[in-house]
C-alpha cells in the first residue's frame, strides 16, 4: 500500500473540514455502506456518488478539525479514496485515518498546487507528491515507518492480527 504511489484523479477541498463533513451526525449509527453515501454533501454533494477508487483527496488545512469520529476516515477508505493529502490535519484525525488503514500526508502547498479533477501521484514513503501532467513536485512530510506499517497491513487491528507490527 505505502510502496507504491497513490495514482488518481484530485477531489480539492479547502480549509477546515471536520469530522462532522465527512461522517454527519445524522447517519452516525447507520452502517457504512449508508454513511458513505452521504460523505462531504454539505460541501459538494456530488463527491460521495462520483469520486472512484483511487481518487485522492487534496485539503488545506487543519482537515479532519472536530470531534474524533473514527468513521471519518472509514467512509473515505469505503468510498475507495486512496490518499487524503493536505496542508495539515487535526491530529485525531491523522492518527484514527492511520488507524483504519487511510493513508494520509502533509505537504505544504498541496492546496495551491492542484485543481479538482487533476491526476495526482502520491509517494508515502518519499513524501513526493507529483503532477504527471507537468511532473511538478512537491515535498511533503512522509510517513514514519512504523505507520507506514501500519498501513500496509490494513489498518491497526489488522497490524495487531498479523503481528506485523512486531519488532
Amino acid at each position: 500500500m505505502t510502496e507504491e504511489p497513490a495514482r488518481g484523479r484530485v477531489w480539492r477541498f479547502g480549509d477546515d473540514i471536520s469530522t462532522d463533513l465527512l461522517s454527519p451526525g445524522a447517519y452516525a449509527i447507520d452502517p457504512v455502506e449508508i454513511r458513505r453515501l452521504h460523505v462531504l454533501e454539505s460541501v459538494d454533494p456530488d463527491f460521495a456518488s462520483q469520486v472512484r477508487p483511487g481518487d485522492v483527496v487534496v485539503a488545506g488545512r487543519n482537515f479532519g478539525c472536530g470531534s474524533s469520529r473514527e468513521t471519518a476516515p472509514e467512509n473515505l477508505a469505503a468510498l475507495g479514496v486512496s490518499c487524503v493529502v493536505a496542508e495539515s490535519f487535526a491530529r485525531i484525525f491523522m492518527r484514527n485515518a492511520v488507524a483504519v488503514g487511510l493513508p494520509v500526508l502533509v505537504c505544504p502547498g498541496v492546496h495551491e498546487a492542484f485543481a479538482g479533477g487533476d491526476a495526482i501521484e502520491v509517494d508515502l514513503a518519499s513524501g513526493v507528491v507529483t503532477s504527471p501532467a507537468d511532473g511538478r513536485e512537491l515535498h511533503g512530510n512522509p510517513l514514519p515507518e512504523e505507520m507506514r506499517r501500519i498501513l500496509d497491513a490494513g489498518g491497526i487491528l489488522a497490524a495487531l492480527r498479523s503481528g506485523s507490527d512486531e519488532r
